[in-house]
Parts: structure tokens; sequence; C-alpha cells
């Protein structure tokens, strides 16, 4: 079940889209009240199951795998022993309690655990996926071949539950429904801390897309950046004393100089795109776009103080607001161009992410 080789994550997508196209239909279905084509639950499903084994079964040799692998092994089994191991962990005890529960009343095997994790994820996608992005497979490709899907769900799993959990949620906060929205970020943030980084920007990215407020977030990642040194010294000196702290040697260190700069301008793209297209934007005033579009700015402005920062600490950030590029692309490609012209600008969506793809596994992993 394992994967070897990885450039069978994008033939199952060529081949399994080409068979949907010819012979599954769409259905109709109401979005944001308008009448629209979407994917079935069942074709939907079957497209991403492989991305659901795949990591599930996933070796130790990737990322952090094997330190999950030994963790779950490691922890105890039995409600009794529970409190006592709950009083010992400093971190992310929702993550904990969840991995303990699993072990103690479903299964000791760290695959099935693995696998459980994979799906609530990719679930998460979907059901967002499916019903908000004009072209749900073409969204899933984007998340493939940008390889988001390798760097979270085969790496940093904790921190990608959480984001997904938050991206899941994201019709709250098109609907305004501030209170529950906050609500699932708090119990993401059990998951893992940093899901709190999300509560300001439930206020921020919310509105017309470019509104005020993403405007002032800007500015204020770019006096970050002018002023970095006194920005790194608040953020270590909020790090010191909490479970965060071994973290600080990051920071402007010779460990970590920063996310790469050619991941900073990639993830940019979409954010860029929205600028340039803004009259549709403004024009289609689609709450769910308005969203997806000031999250590409976020996203993309993390990506920035990244670079200048710590790629390891700063750098995992964006993935709470990058997983609206894959709405936002499908969506400017099927406003801003005719139907003709929409296909082949898709095709070299597609061409690139897939050079990326190659560029990534090949020179930077070096894993095909």
């Amino acid at each position: 079940m394992a994967l070897h080789n990885y450039w069978w994550l994008l033939i199952w997508l060529f081949l399994f889209g080409g068979i949907s196209l010819a012979f599954i239909p769409r259905q109709e279905e109401y979005v944001l009240g308008e009448r629209c084509v979407r994917w079935s639950w069942f074709a939907a499903i079957i497209l991403v199951l492989p991305f659901v084994i795949w990591a599930g079964w996933r070796t130790d040799s990737f990322g952090d795998t094997g330190m999950y692998r030994m963790t779950f092994n490691q922890m105890p089994v039995g409600l009794a022993q529970m409190p006592e191991y709950i009083s010992g962990l400093t971190k992310d005890r929702g993550f904990s309690i969840f991995e303990y529960l699993f072990k103690t009343l479903i299964s000791r095997e760290s695959t099935a655990f693995f696998f459980l994790v994979a799906a609530i994820q990719m679930l998460c996608l979907v059901c967002v996926y499916r019903k908000y992005s004009r072209n749900f497979w073409l969204s899933i490709f984007l998340f493939i071949a940008s390889t988001d899907y390798l760097s979270w769900m085969f790496n940093g799993v904790r921190q990608f539950l959480a984001a997904a959990l938050i991206f899941a949620a994201l019709p709250l906060l098109v609907k305004r429904k501030y209170i529950l929205m906050v609500l699932v970020v708090l119990i993401a943030s059990q998951i893992h801390t940093s899901a709190l980084i999300f509560l300001p920007f439930i206020i921020i990215v919310n509105g017309r897309a470019w509104n005020i407020r993403t405007l002032a977030f800007i500015f204020s990642i770019t006096l970050a950046v002018l002023f970095l040194d006194r920005v790194t010294g608040v953020i270590t000196g909020a790090l010191e004393d909490t479970a965060y702290e071994g973290d600080i040697m990051y920071f402007n260190s010779e460990v970590d100089n920063g996310t790469n700069i050619f991941r900073v301008l990639f993830y940019s793209v979409p954010a860029v795109l929205a600028w340039i297209f803004r009259p549709y934007l403004y024009k289609a005033n689609d709450p769910m776009i308005n969203v997806c579009a000031n999250l590409s700015i976020v996203a993309a402005c993390v990506y920035v103080f990244s670079y200048f920062t710590s790629g390891i600490i700063v750098g995992r950030l964006p993935i709470y607001f990058s997983l609206a590029n894959y709405i936002l692309i499908p969506w400017l490609i099927g406003e801003v161009l005719d139907s003709v012209s929409a296909v082949f600008i898709s095709t070299v969506f597609v061409g690139v992410y897939t050079v990326f793809f190659y560029i990534q596994l090949h020179l930077g992993w070096g894993m095909i």
C-alpha cells in the first residue's frame, strides 16, 4: 500500500479525471443561493481515496512520520492511566487525547491511526472544494501538485489537522457566524496551538476583497520587515517560558535562513492575480471568493515575512490561509476568461504546477 513512485499522485488524477469526465455525470445543487453544477459525492470520494490510503500507509522515511509512530507506539493504553498521561502533556493536548482514545478504544495499530487522520483531513478539503470550487478536479490537482499534500498529510499532520478543520469551517466565516467560527479555531488550537493565529483574521478577511483591513495587514507586514530586529525580539520574548521556547533558536540563525524565495513567489501568484483582476472580484462580490482572495493575500504576506525570518516557524503558518488559493484560482479562470481560453489557461496551470512538482520532488527532496 505504501507509495514509492510519487508520479502516481499525478497519474491517478489524470486517469480518474478523464474517466469521470467521460462517464460520471455532474449534479446540480445550490451554492450560496445560486444553481451550480458540481461533482457528485461518489466521484469526489473515489478521486481522493488513493491519497488517503497513501497517506495512511506511508513509511517512516518521510518527514516526521517515524516520530509520530514512535509516540503512538510508546503511548500507554487504558482509560485508568489517561489522567496521569494527560497531566504530563505540555502542548497540543487535544491531539494527544484523540490519539490516546483511538489507541485505547479502537486500534493499537499506528497505521490505522494515520489512516483516520488522513481521512479526516481530506474530507475537510473535499467538503469545501466540492461545493465552492468551480473546478473540483483542478482544486485537488493544485493541492497535490503544489506538494501541499506531501508536505502536510505525510508530515506536520497535527498542524494540518488543525488547518483542515478551520478550512472546513470556512462557510461559517462566509456566513458571518463569528461565534461558531471562534469556537472551531479554539478547538483546532487544542490540536495545534498555532491555530490561534487565525483568530484576528476572522475579521480581517471578511468583507470585500482587498478591503481596508487586508491593506492594513499588508502595511503591517511591510513595517515588520523594515523593523525586523525589533519584531523578532518581540516574538522570541513571547516564546520564552512556553512549550515552544526551544524554537527560538530558529529565528535569524544559520539553522533556518527563511523560506525559499521561489516558494514565496509561487504561493504569491494567487494574490497577485486577485490584484490584477480585482474589478471582476468587485463586480461578482461573491462572499466566498472575497474571503478566499483575502486569505490568499494573507498567505502571501506571511510567506514574505517567513523569507526574512524563519521557514521552520513562520513558514508553516500560511497553511491556515493558502488552502483558499485552490478555490480562488479556478474561479478567476472561469470568471475572467471565455470557455476556450479557460481550458487553455487551466492547461497552462496544470503544466506549471507539474513542473513545480517535479522540481520540488527531484531537486528539492531527491524523491524522483
